[in-house]
């Protein structure tokens, strides 16, 4: 088998541009193993089209060091008087003239490289969907044409073209240099975050866009969403639809900070509250206001929201519900009176989050749509958080990035200056990493009140940003200042961070809730996981695996 530079191809699951290359590579793979073969397909390059140099889509050297690149024209192609041609957004472009500008362009790089003569360079065009009818027009040798008629060939005429028993060239072992470092393959975390930001956004965007083509009446829709499967983008576009479309909408969640984040992303017509807000807010209109210093404030709250009447101002055209399994069965009715009698309802929820352990809302009658696929959390990240919460739990992997290589140190527990010591020095790991302090996330497997270091506010030279557990007169939290977030795995729900830090990570036995508390922890990284766990609690998480 032929070596594959880079050679993590394998983990990618392509869709549109990206799967004929991957095709392309299972076929190349056949050559020799003297034979290497470089490519773009790789995800430190996948917004760059998944090419080597311009629209060369492979390079294979071999053993000789003699170069071929192959050009892969996937779909239909045009056989005009001119050549053969593609079409690019009704524009035509020419396969030939292309093909040899490349080459001129790589041409030009050998020279410079190891000067003229010391090289050969061949080409290639590879049209795996395309018969060529006529190859005395297309403008490239019919010799250098490997089409759909013949493309399980595809490897044999390469070793046609590069003969395995040439003598090698001076400059063999300098071109495999030359193409690994134009490769680029030590990637730059500070760039690739905004990468992988676009790009799960893109394929999480999956959701967001087929859910809102449903119709049905009267619209109630419940959607069962792993973390990472694109709930958020689906609310957010909801939202924006429907005030695009001159209608009311309510989101309505359980954790005040997810509100207050969603409130920053969502369109400013939109009302955003989180349930107690809610209830205070119509409570107050009806002119009964809770009173936050007595006792069991936010049941009373509840009950009030659930009797006092609602006038027409609050009611809504949509309604959206987001951590539905956080939510109490009864407060279903008391958000029914807030919806017009034509209204739509979203309900979002994921069981796997369910860290209260209540009971699911029943919804009889409602439309079920369930997505399993996790497009936030590198690929390998998933695996290793499979394995902890168990098998039967569907978490499907949708991000092409893998190899993120979770991390885990352990402290004594019980021991709270060495929890602070770990997790200190977490964030010093993430930094030389490359990432910055605004792309981390200190996550405390406790909660805001049981923290050792809620109390904290800086961790060496770092200033942690942390919620003081007040508002302000706005009804705004107010935060320390800092450069590094610290926040509870309860208050970041539906949230995510580059690099996530999920310390004080500890418990008696590896049960149901310590699962569920990992679990939504962990899926709040979308590229790095560093665990910062007692000795028990990493010794469970090993016999897990």
């Amino acid at each position: 088998m032929a070596r594959i530079v880079p050679d993590d191809w394998k983990n990618l699951e392509a869709t549109g541009a990206a799967v004929r290359e991957i095709e392309t590579l299972s076929l190349l793979e056949k050559l020799p193993d003297d034979y290497t073969v470089y490519h773009g397909v790789h995800w430190t390059r996948i917004n760059e089209g998944f090419s080597v140099f311009g629209e060369a889509d492979f390079v294979v050297v071999a053993p000789s060091g003699r170069v071929l690149v192959i050009e892969v024209k996937a779909g239909f192609l045009r056989e005009t008087s001119a050549g053969l041609v593609k079409v690019y957004l009704q524009k035509e472009r020419n396969v030939a003239i292309q093909l040899a500008r490349t080459l001129e362009n790589l041409h030009r790089r050998f020279t410079a490289a190891f000067g003229a003569g010391t090289y050969r360079i061949e080409e290639l065009l590879y049209c795996p969907d395309y018969t060529v009818k006529d190859a005395s027009i297309a403008g490239v040798p019919a010799a250098r044409i490997v089409d759909a008629s013949r493309k399980r060939k595809l490897a044999s005429v390469v070793l046609e073209i590069l003969p395995p028993d040439e003598p090698r060239f001076d400059s063999a072992a300098r071109i495999h240099h030359f193409l690994a470092d134009e490769l680029a393959l030590t990637p730059d975390t500070n760039a690739l975050v905004g990468q992988a930001d676009m790009l799960v956004t893109r394929l999480s965007g999956g959701l967001a866009t087929w859910a809102r083509r449903l119709e049905f009446e009267p619209f109630r829709l419940r959607v069962i969403g792993t973390a990472g499967s694109g709930k958020t983008q689906l609310a957010v576009q909801v939202m924006r639809d429907s005030v695009a479309k001159g209608k009311s909408v309510l989101y309505i969640c359980f954790n005040r900070p997810l509100a207050d984040h969603i409130r920053l992303v969502a369109p400013p017509e939109a009302k955003i509250a989180n349930y107690h807000q809610l209830s205070a807010a119509v409570a107050r209109d009806a002119g009964s206001p809770p009173d936050f210093s007595q006792p069991n404030v936010f049941t009373t709250l509840e009950e009030r929201f659930a009797n006092v009447p609602v006038p027409e101002h609050w009611k809504f055209d949509v309604l959206i519900v987001d951590e539905g399994q956080d939510f109490y069965a009864a407060w279903v009715d008391a958000l029914a009176r807030l919806l017009k009698p034509e209204g739509a309802w979203w309900w979002l929820e994921d069981p796997m989050q369910n860290l209260y352990f209540r009971e699911s809302v029943p919804l009889p009658g409602w439309t079920t749509l369930r997505e399993s696929t996790n497009y936030r959390s590198p690929r390998d990240l998933l695996a290793y958080i499979r394995r902890i919460v168990g098998r039967g739990v569907r978490l499907d992997a949708g991000s092409p990035f893998d190899g993120s290589e979770v991390s885990v140190s352990t402290y004594a527990p019980g021991h709270a200056e060495e929890v602070i010591e770990a997790t200190k020095r977490a964030i010093t790991q993430a930094l030389s990493l490359g990432f910055r302090k605004q792309d981390i996330a200190v996550l405390s497997f406790r909660g805001r009140e049981g923290s050792v270091l809620t109390a904290v506010e800086h961790l060496g030279p770092h200033r942690l940003r942390s919620f003081t557990g007040g508002y302000d007169l706005f009804g705004n939290p107010e935060y320390r200042e800092g450069d590094v977030l610290l926040e509870s795995i309860y208050r970041f729900k539906g949230q995510s961070a580059p690099c996530v830090i999920l310390t004080e990570v500890d418990f008696d036995a590896l049960d149901e809730q310590a699962a569920r508390k990992f679990f939504v922890g962990s899926t709040r990284a979308t590229m790095k996981l560093i665990v910062v766990a007692s000795e028990r609690a990493a010794k469970a998480f090993d016999e897990a695996r």
